[in-house]
């Protein structure tokens, strides 16, 4: 297996008989087209509704070629950014689904829309979509069922009670399995310290064959190396991606 950094959370992982596209939203140095042309079933996933996880540019691929199948979370048509008909698989947390090649799980989120867990070949793959823990910096200061302000975010955040669900969303993934062949996981150096602590909670809890970051681009590419520290104590391989089109074998 190969899997090619696209964009942001985007990626494009060929198998020996098919292809699977995850989150794309831009595609800068023209990943995707070379693979549209390849004689395999491609197989297209968008976590959630949010611009930067989910392009309706995707179906315009159906023009290109047949035989691609396109799941996506329900919160992508309950928000009205597709039609019902543009997917052939609406997902939401705690849904499966199969077609004797791809297994899959959508799981949940932090965020909205779901994440993913995908069996194919032998393999375990998860993409996070939009799951993290993501107010971590402020837990040094959080006082229990109190809120604190966000300029950044611009609301009132629980950060305790956020982390409560990260973790407790954690739990659900592990009811399904505690290992991962593959992890796509935001790294996001935008959300100040503490930005690597959903990554080690989730590396703390799940065995992972290769652990690769992304939703880095805001702060780029070298800080979602960062992660690599920790991913060195648990003996697990990261990917340091350094640019759009960048591949990784899987063996």
């Amino acid at each position: 297996m190969t899997l090619t950094y696209i964009f942001h959370s985007g990626f494009v992982l060929e198998t020996e008989k098919s292809i699977l596209i995850f989150d794309y939203w831009l595609d800068l140095n023209g990943v995707v087209p070379t693979f549209l042309k390849k004689d395999k079933p491609v197989y297209v996933f968008s976590s959630h509704f949010h611009e930067d996880h989910f392009n309706s540019a995707i179906f315009e691929w159906r023009k290109q070629r047949e035989g691609i199948t396109y799941i996506l979370s329900k919160d992508i048509y309950k928000h009205r950014r597709a039609n019902k008909e543009d997917a052939d698989v609406w997902l939401a947390k705690g849904s499966t689904w199969s077609d004797g090649t791809l297994y899959v799980w959508a799981l949940g989120s932090t965020d909205s829309g779901v994440s993913w867990i995908v069996e194919t070949e032998g393999k375990r793959i998860f993409h996070a979509g939009d799951l993290n823990n993501w107010y971590a910096r402020f837990l040094p200061e959080a006082v229990p069922g109190e809120t604190i302000y966000s300029e950044e975010f611009d609301e009132d955040i629980d950060p305790i009670a956020h982390e409560k669900q990260y973790l407790g969303e954690l739990k659900d993934i592990r009811k399904i399995t505690d290992s991962f062949d593959v992890v796509m996981f935001p790294i996001d150096g935008r959300i100040g310290n503490g930005y690597t602590l959903g990554g080690r909670q989730f590396i703390e809890r799940f065995k992972v064959g290769l652990f690769v970051p992304m939703h880095f681009v805001a702060s780029g590419f070298e800080s979602s190396w960062r992660m690599k520290e920790f991913t060195d104590e648990k003996g697990i391989p990261f990917w340091e991606i350094t640019r759009e089109g960048d591949s990784y074998s899987i063996v």
